[in-house]
This record gives structure tokens, C-alpha cells and sequence, in this order.
């Protein structure tokens, strides 16, 4: 079940921004601050509590964001959740784990709003040893030569950072609950002829233990998920638009 809290100062109804910020959590109370600072002005977070129990959620509030509670564990889980619940033209996802400044989302907005692109993606480039642990670089890399070759994009990352339209998202119809949501959406992009470019973008040492990629475990389910979302059949879709 899903539910979701506003805190006093998130904007009504009638005010809500052009754009939402996704940022699945799971006991994310160090990052959260330095994360939910760096929101560009006007825009709205929406903090998806996949279950934390180190109080994130009533951090999130306090920090002014949106609040949705995500029962099922799963990264995709907590990033459909965000989706569904955003109301924004444009949507965002960014990791909460403060690896990621959610303000470098700026220019891949306006990308999308231009009519330059349909998806954006952040590439990243770690900043500093410990922003990237070599085994899940190494995962990455193998599964960006696959997408390559599946879809013919010349990307170098699968990255959590990314903005589209809401409504051209959700008629990807993502099921993918797990860690293979991101790569998913970029397969049924590609399948439907979106224009995805890809920018540069500062990783640093995230804050905590990661869940997926801190350790060689966590990384080999991540791509056993990922690679699902890879054997998928070409379905046709409508554009991004």
C-alpha cells in the first residue's frame, strides 16, 4: 500500500511546480538534508520511503518534501511509486544517498522542455576515491556494451540521474520493481524511438553503505535484474514527445 504525506510547506494543489524530484530512500537521514538543500527552487521533492527505520521520512517533511510511503521493498518499487504519485509535466529521479546533486538536473530539464530530448541521463564521473567501487563499475560497463548492442545507443552509463515527461513515462508501462527499472527504461525508450542523450555528471562518495552496489553480491543481483530488462522483445510504443 501507498500513501503519501505533505508537509505545512509543500505548495497546494493549484501551485504545484513544472517539475517533480523521485528520490527513492531507504535509511537515508545522513543524505537527506544535503539532498533536499540542493533542490532548484520551485521544484518539488518527492521522497519515496521504501521502509526506512532511521526516521527519514519525518526528515523529508521537515526539509519541506513530499512524502511517499512505498510498502513494497524494491528500488523500482520506490521509483514507480515517486512516478505515480508526481503530478509535475517533467520528472526527475535522483539518488538520496547525497552522490548526486539533484541541482545538475537544471540543463536536462530544459532539454526536455526545449524539444531536444525525449529522456536524459546523467553519466557519471566519480569524484574522488571510494564515489565508485570498481566491481560496480565494472557491472556497469558490461551492461552499458549490452544496451549498445540491444538498442544500438551509445551510452556509457545506467545512472539514477534523469529527467522525462511524466506522461511519456508512464506510457512505457514499467513493471520492473527491482534494480532493473532503470535499465528497463531506457530499453522500452529506445524501443519506441525516443531521442536519449547522455551528459556528464559529478558522482561523489555517497553518505552510508550502499544497498545494491557496496557490495559484490548486491551488484551481481543488480545486474542478474538488469539483464532481464535486456532480453526483452522490441515493443512498439508511442514517442516521448
Amino acid at each position: 500500500m501507498r500513501a503519501v504525506t505533505t508537509s505545512p510547506s509543500s505548495p497546494p494543489p493549484s501551485a504545484v511546480p513544472d517539475v517533480d524530484v523521485v528520490l527513492p530512500c531507504l535509511n537515508e537521514a545522513a543524505a537527506l538534508p544535503w539532498v533536499l538543500g540542493r533542490i532548484p527552487a520551485g521544484w518539488r521533492a518527492l521522497v519515496v520511503d521504501n521502509g526506512s527505520t532511521d526516521g527519514s521520512a519525518d526528515i523529508a517533511l521537515a526539509h519541506g518534501a513530499t512524502v511517499v510511503h512505498e510498502a513494497r521493498r524494491g528500488f523500482g518499487a520506490a521509483c514507480h511509486a515517486g512516478l505515480t504519485a508526481a503530478t509535475a509535466g517533467i520528472v526527475c529521479f535522483c539518488d538520496c544517498d547525497a552522490s548526486l546533486d539533484p541541482g545538475l538536473l537544471v540543463p536536462f530539464v530544459r532539454e526536455v522542455l526545449d524539444g531536444d530530448a525525449d529522456l536524459v541521463l546523467g553519466r557519471r564521473r566519480p569524484q574522488g576515491r571510494g564515489a565508485w567501487p570498481a566491481h560496480a563499475r565494472a557491472g556497469n560497463l558490461a551492461l552499458a556494451r549490452i544496451l549498445r548492442r540491444r538498442t544500438g545507443l551509445r551510452l556509457h552509463d545506467l545512472g539514477p540521474l534523469r529527467a522525462a515527461r511524466r506522461e511519456a513515462l508512464l506510457g512505457l508501462d514499467l513493471d520492473d520493481r527491482r534494480s532493473g527499472y532503470p535499465l528497463q527504461m531506457v530499453v522500452r525508450a529506445s524501443d519506441a524511438g525516443w531521442r536519449i542523450t547522455e551528459h556528464d555528471v559529478a558522482y561523489l562518495p555517497r553518505a552510508g553503505t550502499s544497498k545494491v552496489t557496496g557490495t559484490w553480491r548486491g551488484t551481481w543481483q543488480a545486474v542478474r535484474d538488469m539483464s532481464r530488462a535486456l532480453r526483452e522483445r522490441p515493443r512498439v510504443q508511442a514517442g516521448g514527445g
